[in-house]
């Protein structure tokens, strides 16, 4: 695999290496990185002109924003943002209740006042700017500390950053770790706070397929939604108010202006997640040796039990229906992964590369004085890490929802009791409204049967561990010992429950206000049990940030031999994604053969829609298309978005676009940079990209948006949402 970066390297060395040493399409890069890929994107067939790219408060980078875990773009100039289905799920099921059900009817506001605020703690994100701070954060004073002291030197140094940043108003900003703790970003983004629900559709076209075709192709899902981006009256971001604006962004993406066919150049743009393609050997082998199989086990496990403990109560299903897509979602992702893990060579070449590596720097005692110490050390640190991260594998699962909203309760009376810069991060000043919006979402995500179920099932998975392995602050604080079995221990978390007053929800916002004190005084049972864990949970904490700050210096070492490696063989490295702004481009092509030994075609039809339909009985309710919709595929009723060599409308298209979690509902565009679809997924054979890309079975699922249109004009007659974004229909 060609490795691709263009970080500490002289510009015209980048020049010469991205001509020659580019994979097609593989890489998500950086927009300041994009000029010196241009010959490759100029064959690959764009029509803007590369160096405009790296502008993110230019056209088209101006138009695409961050959701916090999923991306979106803007799509007039009324701040309308467009963005995939299940990224707007979470507010759909909060505004959603058995009598008014907008999961399975969808939502159309038909004027601006009919327009619905989204799950509280909903953002829009513009990003701003970008801009290098590594000789800030590693200056010559904390690169001589070590441990938590270096961790907390380099947190201090992050957190003047952000305040300095954040002194210009209504904007929000962070500093990202490049290649380890190797390099570092200050990214800058407007916040916007009112966020609105527009249009979705139902259940039937957004979410058709559901989980059994997550991750697969052939693929006929409708995977989009639209919010809408709101200001106070002076046009900076505000809370919600009912006399807010629309917001106005700089630059709205255009629908194609021709037709979409196989074989041409597409980009996306958007916020990808994780990648882990530079991890070392020693942490893929334990990630798909043990820790991603622990984790679909627990997650597995969690899925039928929320299955089970909903079953027949709808109102319980859409309290967990965010979880459980979540949860969905992930575990056959996992799953998918280990899929192609097992039997593949895909260890052996990590160590071949990695040993590759360790030659040409112990070849030269230079490199050897320069890299191999902080090799060494790498390598046994990723080794403690690993052993906590077994240990605690379980402590996530087992905890009752409303102990980890005590815990976040009294973590933030302690740290507001101090001066807002020696807070910790995530707990200052600007984190208070996340915070509150945390508490407040548990309002409708919270179904105490289910969650009383499930922590009992994991405690009793925790406690069956060898007495000496088990953290005795948390038994403690949940009144349980080693070797109880799951009606005890049930039994024990009756009492729990039935003492505690914090799942209503007037109760636990108001303990946002309190002190340490009414903590330490409170006879609520949650409440006490996260007094009990707060020393622990502050001692797991300074032992994390020990390690980390050990971790950084040498794991950063380490990523600098690797960057250096590949420029002495005349190759450049793209950094892992890591939730910032990145571009990835490729073509519409389907696959041949498919993981199934068939011919995947580029596209997807009506047809299979009316092929895969079953009805809400069979196979969950799945696969159950309403029935206006399969009324206008039968009659016809294409409108303006027929595609002849078709002979339908498209629904879905493969392209070979590099993405990752995160990247759902990124603009899929054209080579004028305009709207063709939306990126919603990958396929399951070769979501193990994000460890080892492989060009012939990467491809991303995406929403073509001419079946958007049609679905929008044709069956839910979305009109005025149409006629904002300049639709001819």
């Amino acid at each position: 695999m060609t490795r691709q970066s263009l970080s500490l390297l002289g510009a015209a060395a980048l020049a010469t290496l991205a001509a020659t040493s580019v994979h097609a399409d593989e890489g998500m890069w950086m927009p300041k990185q994009l000029p010196q890929i241009s010959k490759a994107l100029k064959a690959g067939g764009l029509a803007l002109d590369p160096a405009a790219l790296k502008d993110l408060t230019a056209f088209p980078m101006g138009a695409v924003v961050s959701l916090g875990g999923c991306s979106a773009s803007f799509v007039s100039p009324q701040g309308l943002v467009v963005t995939n289905h299940h990224c707007a799920y979470g507010s759909l099921q909060f505004n959603s209740t058995p009598q008014r059900d907008l999961l399975k009817n969808g939502f159309y506001a038909a004027t601006l006042a009919d327009e619905l605020p989204a799950a509280p703690g909903s953002r829009i994100y513009v990003t701003v700017d970008m801009k290098d701070v590594s000789a800030e954060v590693l200056n010559d004073k904390t690169r001589a500390l070590a441990g938590k002291a270096r961790t907390d030197a380099i947190e201090a140094t992050e957190k003047q950053l952000v305040a300095a940043c954040e002194a210009d108003k209504g904007h929000r900003c962070n500093v990202y770790s490049f290649f380890g703790g190797l390099q570092f970003q200050l990214i800058k983004q407007l916040e916007i706070r009112d966020v609105r629900l527009v249009h979705a559709p139902s259940t039937g076209v957004g979410l058709f397929g559901g989980d059994a075709d997550n991750w697969m192709w052939p693929r006929h899902t409708g995977d989009y939604s639209f919010y809408r981006a709101y200001v106070g009256a002076d046009g900076k971001p505000a809370d919600f108010s009912k006399d807010n604006k629309p917001y106005v962004p700089k630059y709205h993406l255009k629908m194609a202006s021709s037709p979409l066919n196989e074989g041409d150049f597409v980009m996306v743009t958007g916020y990808p997640g994780r990648t882990n393609r530079h991890r070392l050997p020693t942490e893929v082998d334990f990630a798909f040796g043990w820790e991603q199989p622990a984790r679909i086990k627990s997650m597995g496990e969690s899925i039928d039990i929320i299955k089970a403990e909903t079953a027949g109560r709808r109102d319980g299903e859409i309290k967990m229906a965010a979880r459980m897509q979540g949860l969905q979602n992930y575990f056959k992702n996992l799953s998918g992964q280990q899929q192609s893990w097992d039997g593949s060579d895909i260890l052996a070449r990590k160590q071949a590369e990695f040993d590759k590596l360790k030659a040409w720097v112990d070849a030269s005692p230079e490199r050897k004085a320069r890299y191999g110490a902080d090799m060494a050390a790498t390598e046994s640190l990723i080794a403690e890490r690993q052993a906590t991260a077994k240990a605690e594998h379980l402590l996530p699962f087992m905890a009752p929802a409303m102990l980890n909203a005590a815990r976040q309760l009294l973590e933030t009376a302690d740290q507001r009791a101090k001066p807002d810069a020696e807070r910790k991060t995530g707990f200052q000043d600007r984190d208070l409204p996340r915070l509150r919006a945390a508490q407040q979402q548990l309002d409708r995500r919270y179904d105490e049967p289910t969650d009383k179920r499930l922590a009992a099932h994991f405690l009793a998975r925790y406690v069956a561990q060898p007495a000496d392995t088990l953290n005795p602050a948390w038994l403690n604080a949940l009144g349980v010992k080693p070797g109880m079995d799951e009606a005890a221990i049930r039994a024990q978390l009756d009492k729990l429950y039935a003492g505690s007053k914090l799942a209503d929800t007037a109760t636990r916002m108001a303990w946002m206000d309190k002190d340490v004190a009414a903590f330490k005084a409170s006879d609520d049972a949650f409440i006490k049990a996260a007094v009990a864990l707060h020393d622990d949970d502050q001692r797991r904490e300074n032992r994390d940030k020990e390690l980390a700050g050990k971790l950084q210096k040498a794991y950063a070492g380490t990523q600098q031999a690797l960057i250096d490696y590949h420029a002495s063989r005349g190759e450049v490295v793209y950094p892992d994604a890591n939730s910032t702004l990145r571009i990835s481009f490729g073509k519409v092509e389907g696959r041949n053969p498919g993981s199934d030994g068939t011919t995947w075609t580029a596209f997807t039809t009506l047809r299979g829609i009316v092929a895969k339909h079953k009805g809400p009985d069979e196979a969950g309710g799945e696969f159950n298309a309403p029935a206006n919709e399969l009324a206008a595929i039968k009659a016809r009723q294409f409108g303006n978005y027929y595609m002849k060599s078709l002979d339908s409308v498209p629904v879905n298209f493969l392209a070979t676009l590099d993405t990752t979690g995160g990247n759902s509902g990124s603009p899929v565009l054209n080579k004028k940079g305009e709207l063709v679809g939306l990126l919603f997924d990958g396929t399951l054979d070769a979501v193990i990209s994000d460890w080892d890309f492989n060009p012939k079975t990467v491809r991303s699922i995406c929403l073509d948006a001419r079946y958007m249109l049609w679905q929008m004009s044709v069956v839910d007659k979305a009109t005025r949402v149409l006629d904002e974004m300049a639709v001819k229909y």
